[in-house]
This record gives C-alpha cells, sequence and structure tokens, in this order.
C-alpha cells in the first residue's frame, strides 16, 4: 500500500509531462505538413511532375509547363 502513494503521483506527473511535450509539439507545428515529406521522398526534387503535385497538394495553383507530359 506504501508504494500506492509514490507510483500514483508519479504516474500522474508523467502523464502531465506527456500531454505538455504533445501540445507545445501541435503549437510549435510539428504536425503541420504530412503530406510533404511524403512525396519529397519519392520524386526526384528536378522533376517538374513532383514540383506539380507538391504546389497541388499545399493548396497552390499549379503553373503550365510546356516540357511536361499531360496527365493520364
Amino acid at each position: 500500500m506504501p508504494a500506492l502513494y509514490v507510483m500514483i503521483p508519479a504516474a500522474l506527473l508523467i502523464v502531465a509531462i506527456a500531454v505538455y511535450i504533445f501540445f507545445w509539439a501541435v503549437d510549435s507545428g510539428q504536425y503541420d505538413d504530412l503530406d510533404g515529406p511524403a512525396h519529397s521522398i519519392l520524386f526526384d526534387d528536378q522533376d517538374p511532375n513532383h514540383k506539380a503535385a507538391v504546389d497541388e497538394a499545399s493548396g497552390h495553383p499549379a503553373e503550365p509547363d510546356d516540357k511536361a507530359p499531360p496527365h493520364a
């Protein structure tokens, strides 16, 4: 029983720290762009189709490029 007097406050302290770290991560923008890194690892940066896909995913209108083949 005396161990519970130590373990319960320690568990509550750990939970409070975890909640604080979670809200800090959300406020500092850690979860803002979840799709960008996934796209950047799959495509070459010089590929115009990749840049168009990144622009489309971010909500910016893609500029037409005459060198890029049409989408299928």
